[in-house]
């Protein structure tokens, strides 16, 4: 807070021409008078700071002032008025509670303020006017509440938004793993048959270890084919070229046993060759054997894709609840961006997601599950900006002694009327029922309080980008 240039008295009558003070008898504004004084300060001076303890009560006796609030590292104008008369500061102080001024206040002119302490105009409010105070108190109190429970309800909102994307990417993989558990039982199932002829005599011993050798160097074959993908082009002409050639050789329904082939990554020459191994008499038998363990080896791969898909997710999730955490630790924030990622996967199925991460940077120490609602809300938001279809740029790097975060998209940008109130509690641009207006509010009071740093936004045509500046070396309670 600034000098102020002099310190002097206000007498009653100059306090009765203020609208505040008009009403009052003239031994109150007696009281008043004693207790208070008046204080001048020089154009551009702070009078006072968010966040500090509110001690004081301020009214303007002549000049003109600028209210302005902290949005990340911007001091956003909520006001500025030369009207003699209007108040600021410790205007709560009659609750009897802590609290610090929640704006700030600097001057647009040379001003002078009547200043009255907090604790006397505590006391003149008590004991001058209980009913007024208990109204008022149950006002604010009220209202506190009101807001509570509002924060809660998006809390429960966003959460309800988590757990059906969540549903909804663990359906797939499940279902995924039970359909391929009853075709692998089939499959099974015709393979039993196939060695109950092996074991009537029906195949030599000799044309069962060719055999073998064969199924062997085929499941070798089929691992090595995934990571050699083909064309579907490609896929064509060779499951054309293996059918024709299962028709030369005479086995019933080579247009089924084709595809399987081809899939493991089976030519004619693989085929010629098992020709060659096991001969004519035992050929479709051999191949449909073949065929069959080729299909199981890809239901169990496609178990174990799935259930790995599944398995990942919960990590993702225990990663953004930080359920096996603690409170404060050192914190990767690119653990945090990708398990919301995952989280949110359902409204960004439609959204190119780009990462351009600096994996030098160092563990940061913050409240995990805290940043994680800050993820949640930025992504969330940019997802909604660009309808669901579009480009998002998660984006890490260092700046100086601070670790940023940027979170961009390719929409429309934010209208600039409505720029100075991003951040301000329950003001949303979302339709009735969409949005409460808090997500961004919360995300600021998390960045700021809980970390001690800064959110702040540019935007444009080409889209939005905020960004989320945490210091690497700090002390969290």
């Amino acid at each position: 807070m600034s000098t102020p240039r002099a310190v002097t008295g206000v007498g009653p009558d100059e306090l009765r021409e203020l609208f505040l003070f008009e009403a009052l008898t003239d031994e109150q504004l007696d009281w008043l008078a004693q207790r208070g004084a008046r204080r001048t300060y020089a154009t551009g001076a702070r009078v006072f700071q968010e966040g500090e303890p509110a001690r004081e009560l301020f009214v303007l006796l002549s000049g003109a002032v600028r209210l302005s609030r902290l949005a990340g590292a911007d001091d956003l104008l909520i006001s500025e008025t030369d009207q003699r008369g209007v108040y600021a500061g410790a205007m709560r102080a009659y609750l009897q509670a802590e609290s610090t001024y929640s704006n700030s206040l600097s001057t647009a002119a040379a001003s002078s303020f009547f200043v009255l302490p907090a604790t006397d105009f505590a006391e003149f409010m008590r004991t001058r006017f209980p009913m007024a105070v208990h109204l008022l108190d149950g006002l604010f109190l009220g209202v506190r509440a009101s807001e509570a429970i509002v924060r809660q309800r998006e809390h429960l909102a966003q959460l309800g938004t988590l757990s059906a994307n969540l549903a909804h990417e663990l359906n797939n993989p499940a279902a995924a793993a039970v359909r391929a558990a009853g075709q692998l039982r089939e499959r099974v199932a015709a393979m039993r048959h196939k060695l109950g002829a092996i074991a009537d005599g029906k195949v030599r011993p000799d044309t069962i270890v060719h055999l073998v050798a064969c199924q062997e160097a085929a499941v070798e074959l089929s691992a090595k084919s995934r990571h050699t993908p083909r064309t579907a082009v490609q896929e064509a002409d060779l499951e054309d070229a293996l059918t024709d050639r299962l028709d030369e050789l005479a086995v019933p329904g080579g247009y089924e046993l084709a595809p399987v082939f081809v899939q493991a990554g089976l030519d004619v020459g693989w085929l010629d060759r098992v020709v060659a191994s096991v001969g004519d008499d035992a050929l479709e038998g051999a191949l449909r054997w073949l065929a069959y363990t080729l299909e199981t080896e890809s239901l169990m791969d496609e178990i174990e894709d799935a259930t790995g898909r599944i398995g990942t997710m919960v990590t993702a999730v225990k990663q953004y609840s930080s359920m096996d955490s603690s409170a404060v630790q050192e914190v990767d924030v690119h653990v945090g961006l990708d398990s919301t990622v995952m989280m949110l996967g359902h409204k960004l199925q439609g959204v190119e997601v780009v990462r351009e991460y600096d994996r030098t940077l160092p563990r940061v120490p913050a409240h995990p599950a805290e940043l994680n609602q800050v993820w949640t809300n930025l992504i969330d938001n940019a997802a909604y900006a660009m309808g669901g279809r579009g480009r998002l740029v998660l984006r890490t790097r260092r700046d100086g002694d601070d670790l940023v975060v940027e979170v961009g998209d390719n929409g429309p940008g934010i209208p600039e009327a409505v720029q100075p109130r991003v951040f301000e509690a329950f003001f949303t641009t979302k339709p009735a029922g969409q949005g409460s207006g808090l997500g961004l509010d919360n995300s600021a009071r998390i960045v700021r309080k809980g970390h001690r740093g800064t959110l702040t936004f540019t935007t444009g045509s080409e889209g939005t980008v905020f960004a989320v500046r945490l210091p690497l070396v700090q002390d969290l309670l």
